[in-house]
């Protein structure tokens, strides 16, 4: 067994001292042993990693390059995706595998133990189908067999432009499946996770409720069978309103009256939702997928947090467009969206648990059912999804219990982080993912070919 050594450790039950973890040959933490002498990987403060519940991987790519007005005098996530459309014409499947491994290292390196890859890029330019309809998807399954990153897989099913199913756009005809040849992609998608670790995992994502046909959302449970289902929803108030229009109910009450929702449900966004949707959506049980430096990038507005979370609702954390990847900063930037809506301090804090404290407990359940993965916090029988913090670092020194999360979330950032496990694959040492040299010069490459595509 492979042995892990924590000065401090944050454990299901509260902080411990001198914690040591057996991890078994399935990735599994087989025993957690507090005051026991230093042994094999010694670390200072080991906390549970949590899944990154959604990221659309090629995205990194083209960070950066949609910061200038176009001819209109405004510019909104709608002009963004234009500018998105034009951009993904250039790749082609080694480009996204390049792409992807990037982004999955540099997940790992930022603290997250696995990608919930929301994956809607499965066709060529101009449309047409590759030989192998799961080419793309076989493609990001390849670059976490690099990254050692934990996959959960989510074919994303994106058959209309609009809820009047109006065709495909060629921005959008890379995307485009009918029911039942994405049934056939998502077997494949399946297949293509074959030889990956054992942890990782196929889940389905019908993409929303303006992309596909609502009443197919049964088809979408049934082919699920128990694992993941995640859907964007509720992100713009154009989407809003065209939801209402063709539906009669806005998004949220749609799915809320048509959905049969658990902890298993992830529903990406939800920045325009009213109080009586935020309190309905956070009683199912369904999980709230956030992304806020995407939010922030795209204007798509503040999520009702302090609401949610009265509430008793789940939360996730993302890096959808990967503009920037920092799960340190994705907390922050939750946390100070609510506190400048609110003109308040400490908005996600509670009586007992700090701010910092309640956020990673949050997205550690809550990414641990949205994923699929056995993990979520350091107990026996878990995931080794774990991630170590430097004890040495300026802003942790003297720190103990709950500041220690309030100081990396707020004071510090992601290189505090030295050390990263997925399913005990110690992928992340010093700070540095193990293949860094090797996934980063493809990645240069990549994008020497790419060059400034928009």
């Amino acid at each position: 067994m492979a042995i892990i050594w924590a000065e401090k450790a944050l454990l299901e039950d509260g902080w411990a001292e001198n914690v040591r973890l057996d991890i078994d040959p399935d990735g599994c933490i087989a025993s957690v042993k507090t005051g026991a002498p230093a042994d094999g990987d010694c670390v200072g403060i080991l906390l549970p990693s949590p899944a990154n519940c959604h990221s659309h991987a090629f995205q990194r790519a083209m960070a950066g390059l949609t910061e200038r007005r176009g001819p209109d005098a405004s510019d909104s996530f709608w002009t963004w995706r234009h500018l998105m459309f034009r951009f993904l014409d250039r790749l082609t499947p080694d480009h996204v595998e390049a792409i992807a491994a990037h982004v999955q290292m540099e997940m790992l390196e930022a603290g997250y133990s696995a990608n919930v890859e929301f994956h809607y890029l499965h066709h060529q330019p101009g449309g047409t189908a590759y030989d192998n309809p799961a080419e793309m998807a076989e493609r990001i399954a390849a670059a976490s067999a690099q990254t050692g990153i934990g996959l959960t897989l989510l074919p994303v099913h994106y058959q209309y432009g609009g809820l009047d199913k109006r065709p495909l756009g060629p921005g959008q005809i890379r995307f485009g499946n009918t029911l039942d040849t994405y049934t056939n992609l998502h077997a494949r998608s399946q297949a293509a996770l074959a030889g990956l670790p054992a942890d990782c995992r196929i889940g389905v994502a019908p993409h929303s409720l303006r992309a596909i046909a609502p009443e197919d959302l049964a088809h979408h449970a049934r082919l699920a069978d128990g694992n993941p289902l995640h859907m964007h929803l509720a992100e713009q108030t154009a989407e809003v309103e065209e939801v209402l229009d063709a539906l009669g109910k806005r998004p949220v009450e749609y799915v809320l009256d048509a959905m049969e929702l658990d902890a298993r449900h992830c529903f990406i966004h939800c920045t325009q939702m009213l109080p009586h949707e935020t309190g309905g959506l956070a009683k199912s049980g369904a999980v709230a997928g956030l992304c806020p430096i995407t939010e922030s990038s795209l204007g798509d507005g503040i999520f009702d947090g302090v609401r949610w979370f009265d509430a008793g609702g789940a939360i996730a954390i993302g890096s959808d467009s990967n503009i920037r990847i920092s799960l340190s900063e994705e907390l922050r930037t939750l946390d100070y969206s609510q506190r400048l809506r609110d003109r308040s301090r400490a908005a996600l804090a509670t009586a007992e648990k700090s701010t910092g404290r309640r956020l990673l407990d949050a997205v550690n359940a809550g990414g641990a059912t949205v994923s699929g993965r056995d993990n979520g916090a350091i107990a026996t029988g878990k995931l080794a999804d774990l991630m170590a913090l430097d004890v040495n670092a300026v802003d942790l020194i003297g720190k103990s219990g709950d500041t220690i999360l309030d100081c990396y979330i707020f004071a510090g950032d992601d290189h505090l982080v030295r050390d990263v496990w997925s399913a005990g694959r110690h992928m992340v040492r010093e700070g540095r993912h193990i293949a860094r040299d090797i996934i980063a010069a493809r990645y240069v490459e990549t994008m020497k070919q790419l060059g400034e595509a928009l």
